[in-house]
């Protein structure tokens, strides 16, 4: 139970409560000046927080500090409770939730159950309220419930209301009651319909925070690894073992002292962070938001070392986070199935309780879990470490019996180099990654109980190590292990639509185990510093042929670890309609097995990266890159090896087209003919679909499709877009080119509030301008709203007649983007084929960005003639293709004078415009 034993603190004692400062009358509504000012008791719980943080500072347990405010409200409430003569009724006050374990933070909800044998009579209501009244003017903001027993037993059946009244703490009052709330619970919830509400709980608690332990701005209270995953198990216990508090698990041989010194520091780890959030925000606040995260690491002791990148003390602190959370998360998981297979399962029905079957000597199927058959298995086979996870593949198992993993975290602890070196080990580790029945599942149960990290050393580093931005969404162990999971995903017909020519392939491929190996290695040298790719290559090969691969198979390993990151950045920041990027890139890959198995390793990587990132856009750029360098590769004589011959097979492929569809409306001849109008470079860039698409609505646009007449309207027209994303919309502007035609789009796109994805700009050879453009709209609405639809079209046609008057809108960056340094770095190369500029374009994220670099090149009178739009979680990544208003190239000063522009502009954006 509960001790109020805070001696040792230094805690401003609580003002006496006197009838010589004030009397009962002196309490009622209307001197609500004289209630608040009650011995100032608004002041004392203001001091009480200073004097607990000083504790804290001082280097006081936080342990001791969240016990010792809930001993301070404690004694208020006691106070109050006399002070309003509840003493003298039948009353019984109790803390509950939280409170009622003694836990309470600097702004924690106070829980407090006024309990009566019989309905409240009318005087004592009045008391109550007038008590409620008082806490709420002094700041308290209790959460209070006033019941009879006979409405404690209907509030009960809600097994939330019923986890409160579990931790039950009779404060003062009615002695009589003190055992009702949690015998209540008992008289209401059998052992297994409460496990079964509770752990129903948090199956739908973990779901609306992902069902990981890793998001970026983590609740620490109700995420998986946070404290409710601690809460619950009290709860399900707690009440069968008739204990107070978790230590007296211990006692019963439910919970080991390991693993209870192991939940009590991650425990205390989190209620530090808590102590500071709330200090920070001065409220009840649970979120740890990017906001907040540097200096509560900066509060906590976490310092930038001399050689440290930028983020390093931040991302340190929470690589702390995530691996008491994981902890937190596994021996939760571990002791509710516990609890389950030692007091539930053994009152189940005999038809309900799991079948034991034999596998060998060293392991039973128990049910749908695996068990060892005696336990010193692991201390008598040190092999079975590895065998075990082995048969859990070849027998389609996924669980592991409590029992077996507390032996295996013990057991895994005493794997070392003699135990890696083993060639018997060695051989059962790798027919483990061949084994690709359950793997995620098999992996993630190896890093969770620390085998996969004393096996793999350098896996342990990475594990809870984050990279403090809004593009990597998991730690490096949990991403590796979730691409491994969408490797497996290439096999699952259940995934075939989403991922077509990579399921295929990645089906053919024999030695899966090499992608596997790559995948485990590719980012495991992160947070060294240097090239992680390159650091990685090397451990790869020295894994692999310290297991007895081949000299092949290790360099295959090697080179794809190296390589991880070439091909989506090849398709993603370059201009991959360019034969000659292409003929680089295939250069580079060297052959079609390399190709064959970095296609497959970097669309995993990629969807493992950050999922909401993956879309049909990237897909198709790599898909489009796959098939290009596959024919280079295959020495394909029909394969486009300079742009005209690319230019020449996308007419072909265009034409090819419009001879299977119904094109009754189309005349052949006059395709042709506007074929030819449109010039090399449209074809260059276009994919065959688009072009049957703008042709059609040219053609059936006689005042500009037939003629070129500077008074014709422009052609402007709206479809869904089925590459880029699943609400985007595709827009084609076809119109006398003018000059500042990409900044007047992107100013009118920003005043929508659209956001680009891609932008294709060209100028056809009677210089009409055909400018695509694939969009994101917010609302959702411009494919459905006939209105909305027509407004952008009107913007658009006004804006092309009256540019000067165009402004841009002023937004204010989102809360997440503002936590983050993002350099704006701007490079110039000239590419001598098309003879303009390309210009990249790394800066941060923001409202309006387009629109600003459109602006920019308006003042400094510049054309552009292509986009590659790319976004990186909180970094934008843009590629464009620009030269002079008269297609010239751009001198070295005119260069100079654009990169110092758009600099200033954009660092102004940075700096007014956020919230």
């Amino acid at each position: 139970m509960f001790n109020c034993d805070v001696a040792t603190l230094d805690l401003t004692p609580l003002p006496l409560l006197s009838s010589d400062i004030a009397t009962n009358a002196s309490l009622l509504p209307d001197t609500a000046a004289t209630e608040k000012s009650l011995l100032g008791i608004p002041d004392w719980l203001a001091q009480i927080n200073e004097d607990i943080s000083r504790s804290l500072e001082r280097g006081v347990n936080i342990r001791q500090l969240v016990a010792a405010r809930a001993c301070a409200i404690d004694s208020l409430l006691i106070a109050l409770f006399k002070w309003f003569e509840l003493d003298q009724t039948d009353l019984a006050l109790f803390a509950t939730g939280g409170y009622g374990r003694g836990e309470l933070s600097l702004y924690s909800d106070v829980d407090i159950l006024l309990l009566s044998p019989e309905e409240v009579d009318t005087n004592t209501s009045g008391k109550i309220d007038r008590l409620v009244a008082l806490l709420w003017d002094i700041g308290l903001e209790p959460a209070l419930s006033v019941r009879s027993v006979s409405d404690a037993l209907e509030a009960a059946l809600d097994h939330t209301i019923a986890s409160a009244q579990l931790e039950a703490r009779l404060l003062i009052g009615n002695e009589a009651l003190q055992d009702v709330p949690i015998q209540i619970v008992n008289k209401q919830w059998t052992p297994r319909a409460f496990f079964d509400a509770k752990i129903a709980e948090a199956k739908a608690r973990y779901l609306q925070h992902n069902a990981t332990e890793y998001n970026l701005e983590p609740n620490i209270k109700t995420a998986p690894g946070g404290l409710r995953d601690i809460h619950i198990i009290g709860w399900v216990t707690k009440r069968y073992f008739r204990v107070g508090k978790l230590y007296d698990l211990v006692q019963q041989n439910f919970l080991t002292e390991k693993e209870f010194d192991e939940l009590s520091f991650a425990e205390g780890y989190l209620w530090q962070i808590r102590h500071y959030l709330h200090v920070l925000t001065g409220r009840n606040e649970n979120k740890l938001l990017f906001d907040y995260q540097r200096e509560i690491a900066q509060l906590m002791g976490y310092e930038t070392q001399p050689d440290d990148q930028p983020n390093a003390a931040v991302e340190r602190f929470m690589r702390d986070y995530y691996r008491c959370a994981m902890q937190i998360s596994t021996l939760s998981e571990m002791l509710t199935n516990h609890y389950y297979e030692t007091i539930i399962e053994p009152q189940l029905p005999d038809d309900e309780r799991p079948k034991k079957q034999p596998i060998n000597a060293h392991f039973n199927q128990v049910g749908e879990q695996i068990a060892m058959a005696h336990h010193r298995v692991f201390a008598q086979h040190p092999d079975a470490i590895l065998e075990m996870f082995l048969l859990m593949g070849q027998y389609g198992i996924k669980n592991v019996r409590t029992h077996t993993l507390r032996a295996l975290k013990i057991a895994a602890r005493g794997i070392d180099q003699v135990y890696r070196d083993n060639p018997t080990h060695q051989a059962l580790f790798l027919a483990n990654l061949k084994e690709q029945n359950y793997l995620f599942h098999r992996l993630r149960t190896m890093n969770r109980c620390g085998v996969l990290g004393s096996y793999i050393p350098a896996f342990a580093q990475v594990t809870g190590l984050m990279q403090y931005d809004l593009f990597h969404r998991y730690t490096v162990d949990a991403h590796t292990l979730f691409l491994i999971r969408i490797l497996h995903r290439f096999t699952d017909p259940r995934f075939y639509e989403d991922f077509p020519l990579v399921s295929s392939i990645f089906q053919r491929i024999e030695r899966k185990e090499i992608l596997v190996l790559a995948a485990m290695f590719h980012d495991i040298a992160k947070g060294r510093g240097g090239n992680h790719s390159e650091l990685g290559q090397t451990e790869s090969i020295d894994f692999c042929l310290a297991h007895g691969m081949s000299l092949a198979d290790a360099n295959l390993v090697g080179w794809l670890t190296r390589y991880h990151l070439l091909m989506s950045m090849t398709a993603q920041k370059k201009d991959i309609s360019d034969p000659e990027v292409v003929t680089i890139f295939a250069n580079l890959v060297g052959n079609v097995t390399h190709l064959n198995h970095l296609y497959v390793l970097t669309v995993a990587d990629m969807n493992a990266t950050n999922p909401q990132l993956w879309n049909s856009w990237r897909a198709t750029l790599m898909k489009q890159l796959y098939s290009q360098t596959r024919r280079i590769l295959r020495a394909d004589i029909d394969a486009p090896t300079n742009r005209q011959d690319m230019i020449s097979a996308t007419r072909r492929q265009a034409l090819t087209m419009l001879d299977n569809v119904n094109n009754q409306h189309m005349n052949r001849d006059e395709v042709l003919r506007l074929w030819d109008d449109l010039g090399d470079e449209y074809f260059l860039r276009e994919i065959a679909e688009d072009i049957l698409w703008h042709t059609e609505a040219i053609l059936n646009h006689p005042p500009i499709g037939l003629a070129s007449n500077a008074d014709s309207p422009p052609l402007i027209v709206l479809r869904e877009h089925r590459e880029l994303a699943l609400d985007a919309v595709q827009v084609f502007v076809y119109t006398q080119d003018q000059t500042n035609l990409f900044a007047v789009t992107m100013a009118v796109f920003d005043q929508m509030n659209l956001d680009v994805l891609d932008a294709r700009i060209i100028t056809a050879t009677r210089d009409f301008a055909l400018d695509s453009y694939v969009l994101l709209d917010p609302s959702g609405t411009l494919l459905v709203d006939e209105d909305s639809q027509q407004e952008l079209k009107q913007r658009l046609i006004n804006a092309f007649k009256d540019p000067t008057v165009l402004k841009l809108t002023n937004k204010r960056i989102p809360r997440q983007l503002r936590h983050f340094e993002v350099t704006t770095v701007i490079n110039f190369e000239f590419n001598e084929a098309s003879d303009q500029h390309i210009m990249s374009l790394e800066t941060l994220d923001q409202p309006g960005l387009l629109a600003r670099v459109g602006q920019v090149f308006l003042q400094e009178r510049i054309e552009v003639h292509a986009a590659r739009i790319t976004t990186l979680g909180e970094r934008a990544e843009d590629m464009f293709y620009i030269s002079d208003q008269n297609d010239e190239p751009l001198s070295a000063d005119r260069l100079e004078a654009l990169k110092s522009a758009l600099i200033l502009s954009l660092s102004v954006q940075k700096d007014t415009q956020v919230i």
